[in-house]
């Protein structure tokens, strides 16, 4: 069974600004020759790389609430320009938009047991609300 991550989507106020993040992001990707993916460097290398290159997921915190994921294809050493060895998470561009799952603010990230994630809406819903509406509903707690 796969193991997801779980991280703040720090800067974006919404689902939105996320994907014009990625696209962002995978633009710079191709035209330094890393392919077509988006990439998310963070400072600690998960040590259940096996248990998340195993279909896992990264899923996106945006303003207190799980709204999104992206499917992680690799992980990869990363120098940052201090010379601290980093690591880069190799993501699909392609954003599935998910139910709203409140978190509580943290650093880094954590992992995401299969059972714990949230759905993608369109395996439940359809097209569903619109992600900032579910947000918000969920934060009152009537999802």
């Amino acid at each position: 069974m796969a193991l997801h991550l779980v991280k703040l989507c720090v800067g974006a106020a919404s689902v939105d600004d996320q994907r014009a993040w990625i696209k962002k992001r995978v633009a710079q990707n191709e035209r330094n020759g890393l392919g077509r993916v988006h990439d998310c460097v963070t400072r600690m290398r998960p040590k259940r790389a096996d248990e998340l290159l195993d279909g896992g997921s990264l899923y996106w915190v945006i303003k207190g609430v799980v709204l999104a994921r992206q499917r992680i294809l690799a992980l990869e050493p990363r120098r940052g320009g201090d010379g601290v060895e980093r690591t880069a998470i190799m993501l699909q561009p392609r954003l599935h938009l998910t139910e709203p799952q409140p978190r509580r603010a943290f650093q880094g990230w954590r992992y995401l047991p299969a059972e714990e994630a949230p759905s993608d809406l369109s395996v439940r819903r359809g097209k569903g609300a619109p992600p900032e509406l579910s947000a918000a509903l969920a934060d009152l707690g009537l999802l």
